[in-house]
């Protein structure tokens, strides 16, 4: 996959460029960020974007634009580290599965069945209702519920690979099944999951930011976008860049990774690849 490939395709690139800028932002955030995101000034509540505060600030006088930039920097932390959970578990499940066949296949499909039965968000909201909603947490929790669709991709694979010549060759040979699994069959099925954890990314971002809006997900006076869009609701008709600001954040921020996810996907699928080309012929 060659860099000129990516940027040939313009949405793609705008994808990289805003995921790259919001990576840039989340890294920098202590020399990027004008004030203490936590610092409270009440000769400055509710202040209009001016000058000395660009965006304003909210109903505590503290700068909206710092609190975005460490906004961006939990909010991606958490899209990473819950798909980076969500992937590993749906790999794991995915490879038993579509190694094995039989009896493992039937259990672990339906188990994902019984995932997908519920809505997550709801069954998100019972397991916080159980525990403390700090970040480390919620991580887990999104992580821990969103891998049902990475282990469907990672099975598929592995069915069409466990019949190809050179697992067959590897197998004869006497190499175990952890190795074959691992060192053999995982690097050839991380195409589609490459795809899918970019475009979860984007999910958990979204989702960490409704548990935030609903006052269930990171806690003040630890900044994030969605609850900075919750001071937002309280005050929209006075202070509109409260919730005008943070809005955009997640918007953007959602459509970069998709962008990104659906180039990715149109570059790694060679079936795609080749429809593309025949079009443009």
């Amino acid at each position: 996959m060659s860099l000129k490939r990516i940027f040939s395709n313009p949405l793609t690139s705008a994808g990289v460029v805003i995921v790259g800028i919001l990576a840039l932002v989340a890294v920098f955030a202590p020399w990027l960020s004008p004030y203490d995101p936590q610092q409270i000034n009440l000769r400055t509540i509710m202040a209009a974007p001016s000058t000395t505060h660009i965006l304003g600030t909210d109903p505590l006088g503290r700068d909206l634009l710092s609190r975005m930039i460490w906004g961006a920097r939990i909010s991606l932390s958490v899209g990473f580290v819950a798909v980076g959970i969500s992937t590993t578990v749906g790999i794991l499940l995915g490879a038993l599965s579509g190694y094995y066949g039989g009896w493992i296949d039937r259990i672990i499909m339906r188990f994902v069945d019984m995932m997908y039965c519920f809505p997550t968000l709801f069954l998100i909201l019972a397991v916080i209702a159980l525990l403390e909603p700090s970040i480390w947490n919620i991580m887990a929790i999104i992580g821990l519920t969103s891998w049902m669709g990475v282990s469907r991709l990672v099975r598929a694979e592995f069915l069409s690979l466990r019949e190809r010549e050179f697992v067959l060759v590897t197998r004869a040979q006497g190499a175990s099944d952890i190795r074959i699994i691992l060192r053999h069959m995982i690097p050839n099925a991380l195409a589609p999951v490459f795809v899918a954890a970019t475009l979860g990314v984007a999910g958990a971002i979204l989702t960490e930011s409704a548990l935030s809006f609903l006052g269930i997900g990171v806690q003040p006076p630890t900044p994030s976008w969605g609850n900075i869009l919750t001071a937002g609701k309280d005050n929209l008709e006075v202070a509109w860049w409260l919730s005008i600001f943070p809005g955009l954040a997640i918007l953007i921020t959602v459509l970069g990774y998709n962008l990104l996810g659906e180039g990715l996907r149109d570059i790694l699928d060679p079936r795609l690849r080749g429809a593309t080309s025949s079009n443009t012929k």
